[in-house]
């Protein structure tokens, strides 16, 4: 592969300069340090991956291991003070990277035992080592890491030889070796020599650990090109969180995030499978305001069976439920009757739920504009915004005396109203009245003639079955200009499971008119629906 093909944009090639004596200031020597699972330890268990899931589970493996030493495994770096003769004679003929034995074999004219006294036999082996020509400025200009070390730890002129010491234990794979290579040949060049997914994200967790932010942000530029899998976005989102909250990454995560949200919009179609994502997954889609789902509550039920599913011990649950995945869900737009059921949930924190279903009531109660204000504020936009429900939310007034009354409201913007033609419905969530489901249905279908489209208002009731139930009924809309509710038609009908009555051209205009822009039924762009029912007779 051409390496030009992985070129970073921007700023002077050093490629020139990279291992070679002659514009070199210093001498890098780069110890690797077996770990527990790494290439020629017990235990070890392959040497690199070929497959972005190799690659998680080897990191996660790891991560389980290192838990507790990512500190010290990071970089042990140190300065060597006496001088090294090989590179004092300044040979032309030099191989270009000397690797040399490591320090504990003692052949003659090698290293001896470091005096660091970190070192020692019951600390870790060292694999080989490592030495090559470096100019710290160049590096010192592309790394925070490298600065701090030419300028603290090196501050006599003769002290030319600084010491890394890298792990095959920590959070990357066995190959942390090769990924520093690639790195420090980076820093020279701009150029990566692999587009290999597996190999980048070596390289990105390499260099967020020595801080070479140019880097990083190239290898998320190398990731975001590559076609992405529900494989591959659930493992950027599963970086460690120095990554992948690194405005150099940022967008590789936003990306990762967008492929799942799109992926599984249809969140009850794929359910099955989403109930296998892992936690970092799920929050991705539950943040997107285009998942097509029955309504909110069907959100919810899903949030409720995933927890169960991936977290069986009660408080950990609730743990994940109340600071990871509640957040998510916009109780606003459930209906009360889920809501009722969030207070009994024993999954929830009872002070918790108590304050979604407060919040939730609160919201429905205001005036419309200020949930539209609450709606459209850039910090609470999220909790309160409507996503593409198939069955658009009510506001519901329900009283009990004299008769079983509710007063159900429902409000579609323009925008909806003209995806109806020429033949499309938009149903309401369900709501009750005495026991008995009903629901509203919005379309665009043809006067009784079939003269031209219109728009037409339908109530339903939602149980099948042999119960019948009599109902008086109202239609209104808001009209401009006075903004009021005006009655457009009264009726009853006696109900049974399945059955609908409405109007198929409630305004009694053609559907052209109906749609202008000097309508008089679109105020500030809503037409707001009123439907009365009472029940009069047992």
């Amino acid at each position: 592969m051409d390496p030009d093909f992985s070129r970073a944009s921007g700023g002077p090639s050093f490629e020139f300069a990279f291992n070679s004596v002659n514009f070199s200031d210093r001498v890098l020597r780069i110890e690797i340090v077996a770990g527990d699972d790494a290439p020629g330890a017990k235990g070890a268990a392959g040497e690199g991956c070929s497959s972005l899931a190799d690659w998680a589970r080897r990191r996660k493996r790891r991560r389980g291991k290192e838990s507790g030493k990512y500190t010290s495994d990071l970089a042990i770096c140190k300065v060597e003070a006496e001088e090294c003769d090989a590179f004092e004679e300044g040979n032309e003929e030099a191989v270009a990277m000397i690797e040399e034995s490591p320090p504990d074999t003692r052949h003659d004219g090698e290293d001896g035992e470091s005096s660091d006294s970190s070192w020692s036999m019951e600390c870790t082996q060292v694999l080989r080592v490592k030495s090559i020509y470096i100019s710290s400025a160049i590096l010192a200009a592309k790394s925070p890491f490298f600065y701090k070390l030419f300028s603290n730890g090196m501050k006599e002129s003769d002290q030319r030889h600084a010491t890394l010491r890298i792990t095959t234990s920590a959070f990357l794979l066995w190959t942390e070796e090769n990924a520093l290579m690639e790195l420090l040949s980076f820093m020279y060049s701009g150029k990566l020599t692999t587009t290999q997914p597996t190999l980048l994200l070596d390289i990105l967790m390499i260099a967020d650990k020595f801080e070479v932010v140019s880097c990083m942000r190239h290898c998320s530029q190398l990731l975001r090109s590559l076609p992405m899998t529900t494989e591959s976005a659930l493992l950027y989102l599963d970086l460690p969180s120095s990554i992948s909250m690194a405005a150099a990454v940022q967008p590789l995560t936003d990306a990762a995030k967008e492929f799942l949200a799109n992926k599984y919009k249809d969140l009850t179609k794929f359910q099955d499978e989403a109930m296998n994502i892992p936690l970092a997954g799920i929050e991705a889609i539950l943040w997107s305001n285009d998942l097509q789902v029955a309504s909110e509550d069907a959100i919810y039920d899903f949030v409720i069976k995933w927890a169960r599913a991936q977290y069986p011990k009660l408080e950990e649950r609730r743990e994940i439920l109340g600071t990871r995945l509640l957040p998510l869900v916009r109780f606003c737009h459930m209906t009360c009757r889920k809501l009722r059921k969030v207070l009994a949930c024993n999954d929830l924190e009872h002070e918790q739920a108590t304050k979604c279903v407060t919040e939730a009531l609160l919201y429905k109660a205001d005036a419309p504009h200020r949930q539209r204000a609450l709606a459209a504020d850039v910090m609470t936009c999220r909790k309160y915004a409507e996503r593409a429900y198939k069955y658009r939310p009510l506001k519901v007034v329900e009283f009990d005396r004299p008769y079983p009354q509710c007063i159900a409201y429902l409000d579609l913007k323009r925008e909806e109203c003209s995806r109806l033609f020429p033949s499309g419905r938009i149903y309401s969530q369900a709501f009750h009245l005495a026991g008995q489901g009903f629901f509203l249905s919005a379309h665009c279908n043809m006067d009784q003639q079939s003269a031209f489209h219109c728009f037409g208002l339908f109530l339903g009731m939602q149980e099948k079955g042999s119960t019948s139930v009599t109902v008086d009924y109202e239609f209104a809309a808001r009209t401009r200009p006075s903004g009021e509710f005006v009655s457009k038609y009264k009726g009853y009908y006696t109900f049974t499971g399945g059955k609908a009555v409405g109007y198929r051209n409630l305004f009694a205009i053609p559907w052209p008119i109906f749609m202008a822009d000097e309508s008089l039924f679109f105020i500030d762009g809503v037409l707001h629906l009123r439907a009365e029912l009472t029940i009069k007779q047992p």
